[in-house]
């Protein structure tokens, strides 16, 4: 029973865990004694101030994330995260907002107490003051220059990559445990986590689903004292449903008179496990408003109706060292491109409503793109892309397809006499296909039919791609149907903290293509992307250079250099652009140079992002600033002021709004002056309906076209069958979870909850918040439920919850020496892993929260392995309502045996392992 007690006190699932100080600084530190009474400020934490970091020592990653938010004061990090990424003995007890234990060594003994405002870190003593510490939905967030200080052991924040960094002369007790995974790792790696594995919900396609509506809609009035006085109404509806076994989207937009301007819709279905059109087995395939495909010679990415198909992995990129983003941006909205939190390009919307990032270049390795979108009155959307560029990015003996047509940019129903550019407006086609050679080699064909410069042009394109250790180079070549004829090569390269791009392509023959216009003949390119450690910031660093060379001898040559940087509240990116012409007569226009500014910055309350372009030499552009304030007010409340300044027009102006968040509708209110006298003032609203899980429909503010939907639906499954019957009683207030992160949703009184906002065609598993489950013995039946969202309608699961217990046993060695550091394994009946622990200093381990059933205890092979343990041990448990409580005693377990490291000559029917008679047993 203390065995026991001593375990769940070390890792019950009652308290979250939470780090402070470790090593003792010299000296002692005066701290007057007295009765705090500490208050939090005015923040509050919210999405956009989130984070979430990998720990990082030397090489090693620590714990599996660490949650922060971006305070005024700095960051903030959750203290049971870190605690768990640093595997320290300490305990929160929230309700008496106090936190005991050790750190590192049992003599390092620490105490904080909230109450009375003060922190003992063995013999050094600080005082807590109102933003030390922040309560938030996960625990105790707190302040990390703080934690270092308690600590003694620096936790450097990069929020260029996201990490928190280690760095210590010793090797603590952490970091030595991070070298012996690692070596459990090289001899054998661990399984991954596989979604496939859990329990899945599949939502079938219907001949009718109800769809969900997107709407938003403005008018204002503006009297321009050099464009005169007029007055706008525009509005934009989007609705995605399911129709005769597909899903279909529709996209309604107005002019600035408000009258019906474009309608785009598609039907299409997208499987990214390539189910679709029998011995096809394609991922996509869509008709209607639809994007074609680019390559590296011939064809850029176009919009059109028209049709295409694709086996295609779905969020494959077009071409492997770059890649196109595109999307629907209403009038008034602007949207920037961060890549890795570098800023890339910022753009405003298109004549037709939409927003393009074109040949987007790639990194060697892992690329986090983020598309941020920004209403004019203070509105923002965020959307997260993964792209993995490297080894794995060649299939190996696989075969893609990609085939389309399209008009392009013609919009499927178009109003009015929509004006149009000179060319490239007619039908164009494109199929392609690429096979894996080996691992490490792909090759690709393409055969294109465009109409450019109102001349139809009928091409072949052929590529090879090749990793070279960690690089990939691309060799291509292309030949046009009138005789022309260009080639093209290109390499990414990864070098430590330094990446490389180069491309070079030439035409010949008069070719011309979308990547060869205006009278291109050659384009060379090459950048560098570094990253500078300044102190304990990350400066990344990006340089490029390119030259064209054109058949009228205007040659170009351009060059930027730009720089990200983040400090505590503060985060900015500044570029350099320079450009040079040679005329092949008479003599060059002058130099062209840039430079532009984008800065974010909290202040307070007052969250600051400035944009800023200025002309420095030659007729490259003109200069403009714009400065946005935005701050919170009461309740779902949102002020923004915005300070503006064009050199061109002469004319400075200042705005400001207002933005109401109520449950059903967003409502927003603008107004601007400018020094000229010019005025403008616009109202906004916001709102999404669709169908009601309850029945009927329901009103959010939350975009439920766009995105997917999850309804769950959570009872006591008191005879453990996993089907719901009559008497079965339903679970209010159960918190849900989307994926690793916790959802704003919560089970209503029927138990069910809805979850909106979900990337759709992204698996995510959907589960139960075991660790705010108010009773901690009832818990979840199942791991999860693994769904796919699709945009527009909601797909329903079941999770059933079930008493629990705990399991609790030793290891020893067969010889008798306690076990310390081997990872132990909870299965299921499915076999599945639904839990892991470490043993302690003495061989204890413990599982608490064990949802009734049948399980296997297993040591972990990766940890058995590099502790010389024979892994093949297993023992049966079962806690139920007649024993709750499983004590699997003392389990021996053998040194490895030669022939199981050899893995051939082990004998059949030997566990390697015994649990002796009398020590608990089952």
């Amino acid at each position: 029973m203390i065995r026991a007690a001593l375990g769940r006190w070390r890792r019950g699932a009652l308290a979250v865990l939470a780090l402070v100080g470790a090593m003792v600084p010299t000296g002692t530190q005066a701290l007057e004694r007295s009765s705090l009474s500490i208050r939090a400020d005015s923040w509050a934490p919210n999405e956009d101030d989130s984070w979430l970091f990998d720990v990082r020592s030397g090489p090693y990653r620590l714990g599996d994330g660490v949650r922060g938010y971006q305070t005024p004061q700095g960051i903030c990090v959750d203290l049971g995260d870190v605690v768990l990424a640093l595997d320290l003995a300490v305990r929160v007890d929230r309700k008496l907002r106090r936190a005991t234990g050790w750190v590192f060594d049992e003599r390092r003994s620490l105490s904080i107490d909230r109450d009375a405002g003060e922190v003992r870190a063995g013999s050094a003593r600080y005082r807590l003051d109102a933003t030390t510490i922040r309560d938030t939905a996960a625990g105790w967030c707190v302040d990390l220059d703080s934690l270092n200080q308690w600590l003694g052991v620096p936790l450097a924040a990069d929020l260029s990559n996201a990490v928190l960094r280690v760095d210590t002369k010793d090797k603590l007790p952490f970091q030595l445990a991070a070298e012996r995974r690692a070596r459990a790792a090289a001899i054998r790696p661990p399984a991954h986590f596989d979604l496939a594995s859990l329990p899945q919900a599949a939502r079938p396609y219907r001949a009718w689903a109800t769809p969900s509506v997107d709407v938003v809609a403005s008018a204002g009035a503006v009297s321009d004292k050099r464009g005169g006085s007029h007055v706008q109404a525009r509005y934009e509806i989007f609705a995605a449903g399911e129709l005769a076994g597909q899903s279909f989207d529709a996209r309604l937009s107005s002019d600035n008179e408000g009258v019906p301007d474009s309608l785009r819709m598609r039907l299409y279905r997208t499987d990214p496990d390539g189910r679709l059109l029998g011995p096809l087995r394609a991922t996509h395939y869509a008709a209607g408003d639809v994007s074609l495909l680019s390559t590296g010679i011939v064809a850029a990415s176009a919009a059109g109706r028209g049709a295409v198909v694709t086996n295609r992995p779905v969020e494959r990129p077009d071409a492997f060292d770059k890649t196109d983003f595109r999307g629907d941006l209403p009038a008034g909205w602007d949207a920037e491109l961060y890549r890795n939190g570098q800023l890339l390009a910022f753009t405003t919307p298109t004549g037709d409503g939409r927003y393009e990032f074109i040949d987007v270049p790639l990194q060697y390795g892992a690329n986090r793109f983020e598309i941020v979108l920004y209403g004019p009155q203070g509105q923002i959307r965020r959307e997260i892309r993964q792209v993995q560029v490297g080894m794995d990015s060649i299939p190996p003996q696989q075969t893609w397809y990609w085939a389309g047509i399209a008009q392009e940019d013609t919009d499927l129903f178009s109003f009015g006499n929509r004006r149009r550019g000179a060319f490239r407006r007619g039908w164009r086609g494109t199929l392609g296909i690429e096979r894996g050679l080996d691992t490490r080699t792909s090759i690709a064909a393409h055969a294109h039919s465009l109409l450019i410069e109102n001349v139809r042009r009928n091409y072949g394109e052929v590529a090879l791609r090749r990793s070279i250790g960690p690089t990939l180079l691309e060799v291509g070549v292309a030949q046009a149907d009138d005789g022309g004829g260009a080639a093209r090569a290109s390499w990414l390269a990864a070098f430590g903290e330094t990446h490389i791009r180069a491309d070079a392509m030439r035409g010949w023959g008069g070719f011309v293509s979308d990547r060869f216009v205006n009278n291109v003949n050659a384009i060379t390119s090459v950048s560098l992307d570094q990253s500078v450690k300044l102190g304990r910031t990350m400066l990344p660093l990006h340089f490029d250079l390119r030259h064209v060379e054109r058949g009228s001898g205007f040659d170009s040559i351009e060059a930027s250099a730009r720089a990200s940087a983040n400090f505590r509240a503060l985060t900015f990116t500044g570029q350099l652009d320079w450009s040079r012409t040679k005329a092949p007569v008479g003599p060059d226009p002058p130099d062209n140079l840039t430079a532009s500014l984008l800065a974010n910055a909290r202040i307070g309350r007052v969250r600051l992002r400035g944009e800023a372009r200025f002309a420095l030499a030659g007729e490259g552009g003109d200069t403009r600033m714009t400065l946005i304030g935005e701050w919170a007010g009461k309740g779902d409340a949102e002020w923004r002021a915005e300070l503006g300044y064009d050199r061109g027009l002469d004319r400075a102006r200042i705005g400001a709004g207002y933005t109401r968040r109520f449950k059903a509708l967003q409502l927003s209110g603008f107004g601007e002056v400018a020094s000229d006298g010019s005025v403008a003032a616009s109202l906004s609203l916001a709102f999404s309906f669709g169908p009601d899980s309850g029945g009927g429909w329901r009103v959010s503010s939350e975009k439920l076209a766009s995105r997917g939907q999850v309804v769950a639906e959570v009872w006591m499954d008191e005879n453990g069958d996993g089907l719901r019957q009559s008497e079965e009683a339903a679970l209010p207030g159960v918190p849900l979870t989307a994926g690793h992160g916790h959802a704003d949703a919560a089970t209503d009184a029927a138990g069910r909850g809805t979850i909106d906002g979900l990337e759709p065609f992204r698996p995510v598993l959907i589960g139960v918040d075991a660790g705010s489950l108010p009773d901690p013995y009832v818990q979840p039946a199942v791991p999860g439920v693994v769904v796919t969202p699709r945009p527009g309608v909601a797909t329903r699961i079941a999770i059933p919850m079930t008493a629990a217990g705990e399991i609790e046993g030793i290891v020893r060695r067969d010889g008798g020496n306690p076990v310390e550091g081997l990872l132990v394994e909870l299965v299921d009946a499915e076999g599945r892993v639904r839990a892991a622990t470490v043993t302690e200093f003495d061989g204890y381990f413990l599982f608490e929260g064990v949802a009734y059933g049948r399980y296997t205890v297993r040591p972990g092979k990766a940890s058995a392995a590099a502790l010389r343990l024979d892994s093949r041990f297993t023992m049966a448990a079962a806690p139920g309502k007649a024993s709750p409580r499983v004590r699997l005693g003392t389990l021996m377990l053998k040194p490895v045996r030669r022939d199981v490291l050899a893995g051939d000559d082990a004998s059949p029917g030997s566990n390697g392992a015994r649990a002796p008679p009398g020590n608990g047993g089952l």
